[in-house]
């Protein structure tokens, strides 16, 4: 089981090429994936998104990518030759403007303005920029799984030691249930006394009325559907995705305890019940927690 929150980092360090991949993941119900990277890896954001494919199906991952390339590579420079142009330009008028000063332009000169020579960045990243992209952003990975798959044992451990908070619940309302319709027989046979006193009742029609409250009032369906939410619950615990299986299951938790609730006529088994929901309310807390 892995949790959907995480963080993973993994670095390249060589033959002059120093690159950082980190990778911070939250909770999403489908997989989302951000990317912010240098200019030069601007094509290789679909390599990043298959590559983070491989190791999550579901969350929001933020993926950050920063290289600093060290490598004795030929620079190519350019000029901007508009500005040198208007530059000389404004140096012509001047000269006419004030014809007694001397007239000192030269290439260098306007070389020397602000950004007017710039080096020229590599459009694309190389073969090698992009192995250590892929290495790093690997490691990071294998780290943010490290950190999620120990997480998800912690939340594994929660929510099954609640689960058996419930089946101590289920088994409680299991012991109630059939002492529910001999105490309403009970108490109906008692009012039935005290207000016709001393006259004569159909005691098979009280015990008609029993028998349809029964009816009514069985819960064991339900508790027998729990009892395999329980067993289903344990089992998926023990797979590695999880957190769908898991969400469609405690709805099915929850819709038979809500059942039981409603059905029940018993303070008891309703005060068990709640106890239930409130279990299963946390569980589901931290099932939106695993992927």
């Amino acid at each position: 089981m892995f949790s959907m929150t995480g963080f993973g980092r993994g670095e390249y360090k060589q033959e002059g090429i120093e690159l950082t991949a980190e990778v911070k993941t939250v909770n999403n119900r489908y997989l989302d994936i951000s990317v912010k990277c240098p200019k030069v890896f601007s094509a290789y954001e679909d390599t990043v998104r298959k590559l983070v494919r491989e190791y999550l199906t579901r969350g929001h991952a933020d993926i950050f990518i920063s290289i600093t390339d060290k490598r004795r590579r030929e620079k190519a420079y350019y000029v901007d030759e508009s500005a040198a142009a208007a530059y000389v330009e404004a140096a012509k008028r001047l000269a006419e403007l004030f014809p007694d000063l001397p007239d000192d332009v030269t290439i260098t000169s306007v070389l020397r303005q602000p950004d007017m020579l710039r080096a020229e960045e590599p459009g694309t990243a190389d073969d090698e920029t992009v192995s250590a992209l892929k290495s790093a952003l690997c490691s990071a990975l294998q780290k943010l799984n490290a950190m999620r798959a120990v997480e998800g044992e912690k939340l594994a451990a929660d929510m099954l030691a609640r689960v058996d908070n419930i089946e101590r619940m289920v088994q409680g309302i299991s012991e109630r249930a059939p002492l529910v319709a001999r105490d309403y027989g009970e108490r109906l046979a008692e009012k039935v006394r005290t207000y016709l006193q001393n006259i004569p009742f159909d005691e098979g029609r009280l015990l008609t009325e029993v028998a349809v409250f029964a009816d009514k009032s069985n819960i064991d369906e339900e508790l027998t559907r729990l009892r395999s939410h329980i067993g289903q619950f344990r089992a998926i615990c023990g797979e590695k995705l999880v957190g769908r299986k898991l969400d469609f299951l405690i709805q099915e938790f929850n819709r038979e305890t809500n059942t039981i609730c409603s059905k029940s006529n018993d303070i008891v088994i309703t005060k068990l019940g709640l106890d239930m929901k409130n279990e299963i309310e946390k569980i589901r807390e931290q099932v939106q927690n695993v992927e």
